[in-house]
């Protein structure tokens, strides 16, 4: 099976989300870099999550 590469042969474009460390090597290496500053729901916190989930869905 013969699978194309062309898509190797363009330029690299890179959106990150999360860490801006990562965006920072990324944009090192002059790679064109988009940084997207998100976080997860209530830091992460998966009861802190639920809670809030339960609230949306009485509102």
């Amino acid at each position: 099976m013969k699978v194309d590469q062309s898509p190797l042969d363009k330029p690299i474009r890179v959106i990150n989300i999360g860490l801006e460390s990562f965006a920072e090597d990324i944009r090192n290496a002059d790679i064109p870099v988009i940084q997207m500053d998100w976080r997860p729901p209530a830091g992460g916190d998966l009861k802190l999550i639920a809670l809030l989930d339960r609230l949306a869905k009485e509102a």
